[in-house]
């Protein structure tokens, strides 16, 4: 049975994957911790997100293209991990989680693509890194 899917419906998963995961750390940092040294971070290496989805030759559009969420065979499905969170620290690290995983594997699959995307998504990979640790200690010393 052909789906139609390939690499970019990979890609754009993973995009949105990334952004959203960003969005939830972002957010935590902006209105609940008012750090305003991690805040503007955490959304430049959001932005740079589109940054690198412009490296890829097809851009935006054709990622769009190819989102085939309503037939996603995981929509449905979801771990115990995945419907419980137990405190802000919880919330932090499984989003940093979500967002590095997200850039390693667009890291390997725009190598097929763009080589310039994937060195993007390999910086912003290891600045969340960074970003997380910062962030985790921060949190800690406001409780």
């Amino acid at each position: 049975m052909k789906t139609g899917r390939n690499i970019y419906t990979l890609i754009d998963a993973n995009v949105n994957r990334a952004k959203e995961g960003l969005r939830v750390i972002e957010d935590i940092s902006r209105f609940l911790l008012a750090d305003k040294k991690i805040s503007p971070k955490l959304k430049s290496i959001r932005h740079c997100v589109d940054t690198g989805v412009k490296k890829i030759p097809e851009g935006y559009s054709f990622l769009l293209r190819n989102r085939y969420s309503e037939n996603d065979v995981g929509r449905h499905t979801a771990g115990k991990s995945e419907l419980t969170r137990g405190s802000i620290s919880d919330l932090l690290a499984s989003n940093f989680k979500r967002v590095q995983e997200s850039f390693r594997v667009l890291e390997e699959v725009t190598k097929l693509v763009s080589v310039q995307a994937a060195v993007i998504f390999k910086e912003l990979r290891y600045r969340t890194y960074e970003l997380e640790k910062e962030m985790l200690k921060s949190y800690e010393k406001k409780l």
